[in-house]
């Protein structure tokens, strides 16, 4: 039976959660404790981010994303651990910025590339980078076109340094919005954001 808290969390659980509360974001963002999902682990806790939200309470223009921290003290054989972490972020393109061949290769590359310079350690990184194109018809023919970048990714921390895997997830957040980078030797796509109406 692992130790609780007073709270009856597990220590290492109510711990990372202190911790990752009191991480410092990026000016450009504005993090919200929200519902963790149900079913995936014993334990979680989950945040929400919007990069320069423009209107009260709708997404933000430039991309969203969503920080989800799991526990399961019997460390399932998948993780390899007891602590799983879970992320998306999502952030409108120009169509032409779409099409770009390496563009889903980019935007992993840049998860990759904001979880190391900030000295996260984990293994068993998975995930998906998907950018999809869309064009309006009939009542959605105003829209026009439009295109966005997706990713969602889990990987396992192997140390107690929560601090640095949400940096980077808001690194990797702001980078997809278009705003340039806070660590050095990481490149910045030359794309033009696309507004949605």
């Amino acid at each position: 039976m692992p130790e609780t808290s007073s709270g009856s969390l597990p220590i290492p659980f109510a711990a990372a959660v202190a911790a990752v509360r009191a991480a410092p974001a990026r000016a450009e963002l504005v993090i919200t404790e929200i519902p963790a999902p149900q079913g995936l682990a014993p334990y979680s806790f989950a945040l929400a981010a919007d990069v320069h939200p423009t209107r009260h309470a709708s997404d933000s223009e430039l991309g969203v994303g969503r920080f989800v921290l799991l526990h399961d003290p019997a460390s399932p054989p998948a993780w390899g651990g007891d602590f799983r972490i879970v992320c998306f972020a999502q952030a409108p393109l120009e169509p032409e910025i779409a099409v770009d061949p390496f563009l889903a290769d980019v935007a992993w590359s840049w998860l990759i590339d904001a979880l190391d310079s900030r000295g996260a350690q984990y293994v068993a990184a998975s995930g998906t980078a998907t950018k999809t194109i869309s064009t309006g018809f009939g009542e959605l023919a105003e829209q026009g076109d439009g295109a966005q970048i997706e990713i969602r990714a889990s990987w396992t921390p192997v140390s107690t340094d929560f601090v640095a895997h949400i940096d980077g997830w808001g690194e990797l957040l702001c980078m997809l919005a278009g705003l340039p980078p806070t660590s050095d030797g990481v490149s910045l796509l030359s794309a033009h954001r696309a507004a949605r109406d």
